[in-house]
């Protein structure tokens, strides 16, 4: 069965894209817990961090670099931004689809953990 981001990928689903590449695709959170708020997703269904070996060592660093871009692009990169990954239901993980949280647009505290 296919996760949410993967139908959001194959355009099953709509959302708001602000990158695309042929590795990952970016998009706005449709729950924001910061004035940005965007969605790094590689396009390997990979289904959490800790799924991850060491085949997806590349991909993994790859999306680093790239939420820099993100940032950049959103106009954070300068004031600061989080990269978050939940990892498992206790860290508020709700789609098994490997993604990375980036936030920014405002002083973060501790409140800014990210879900999905």
């Amino acid at each position: 069965m296919k996760t949410l981001f993967s139908r959001i990928i194959d355009r099953e689903l709509p959302a708001q894209v602000v990158y695309e590449d042929e590795h990952c695709i970016a998009i706005h959170d449709i729950h924001p817990v910061a004035r940005v708020h965007a969605l790094l997703i590689p396009k390997k269904p990979i289904p959490r961090l800790s799924d991850a070996g060491s085949a997806e060592q590349e991909l993994l660093g790859y999306l680093l670099v790239v939420a820099t871009t993100l940032a950049e692009k959103l106009g954070i990169a300068e004031t600061g931004f989080r990269v978050i990954i939940n990892n498992g239901k206790d860290a508020g993980e709700s789609v098994p689809h490997l993604h990375l949280h980036i936030l920014g647009g405002e002083p973060l505290g501790w409140k800014h953990g990210g879900s999905n």
